[in-house]
């Protein structure tokens, strides 16, 4: 398993990250401006950083190893899709280096990989799921979005966005990732609903960053998303939309009575 963790400026401790990945994962991939200097591996020749073993990389096992991809610009488009092309692992988990996720939940996601499933994601709003900041203006948005989803692609999430998730590296060609930012794990998921992989969903607990500033920008990833939502749909998925011929009747029979 390989383990990809995207690393935004301010984003300071990654040693402590690196000591809580458990013992399933054998590569870890940094993507981005990493500050720590004990993440940091030996400069490659192409000018990126390259491979590492665990020992150059702070607090992490000795079995595990340790690659550093980057630096650049975080509003480019390549965090993290390089480190999820890079990544070699039979599984890839994606998550972030803010302090806001928790290692400790990967192999639950595995459980579901090793199950059979193509595609596991954590979900804020399932039973041992939460969140600890979570504005009212993006709880409206995630709710508005999220029963447009369900209408469009006929599935039962509860977590339309949250990018802590793991598939199968056979996808990653699959997944199709054009965008960046925090609206990557509505790419994922809507991706992965399109080309009609087995979705699982996980409790994640999302904790308060320790570190660094939120991506989030409400309307900004609102109207990115709602735009992948569309444009992602199945063609069978207007009729979803349309209200239903034995509702309307029973409607229009209410009206003359």
């Amino acid at each position: 398993m390989s383990v990809v963790i995207a690393v935004r400026p301010g984003d300071h401790d990654t040693d402590r990250l690196l000591e809580q990945i458990p013992a399933e994962v054998g590569e870890i991939v940094l993507v981005g401006a990493a500050e720590s200097a004990s993440a940091r591996t030996p400069e490659g020749r192409d000018g990126r950083a390259g491979d590492g073993r665990a020992g150059e990389a702070g607090g992490a096992r000795a079995a595990v190893t340790v690659r550093r991809l980057g630096p650049w610009d975080c509003a480019a488009g390549d965090v993290p899709h390089a480190g999820l092309l890079a990544a070699t692992g039979e599984f890839i988990v994606l998550m972030g280096a803010d302090g806001s996720m928790s290692p400790m939940e990967i192999p639950h996601y595995l459980h579901y990989l090793d199950s059979g499933y193509d595609f596991v994601k954590g979900s804020r709003f399932i039973a041992g799921g939460g969140v600890a900041d979570y504005p009212l203006v993006r709880r409206l948005g995630h709710s508005a979005l999220l029963r447009l989803a369900r209408q469009l692609y006929g599935q039962r999430l509860t977590d339309l966005w949250y990018g802590f998730c793991a598939f199968r590296r056979g996808f990653v060609d699959l997944l199709d990732l054009r965008e960046h930012g925090v609206e990557l794990g509505a790419e994922l998921v809507t991706h992965a609903l399109h080309y009609g992989l087995r979705i699982a969903e996980v409790p994640s607990l999302e904790l308060p960053r320790r570190h660094g500033l939120s991506p989030a920008r409400t309307f900004r990833d609102g109207t990115r998303i709602l735009g992948g939502l569309l444009d992602e749909r199945p063609h069978n998925a207007l009729h979803r939309l349309a209200p239903s011929p034995r509702l309307a009747g029973r409607a229009e029979r209410a009206d003359h009575a």
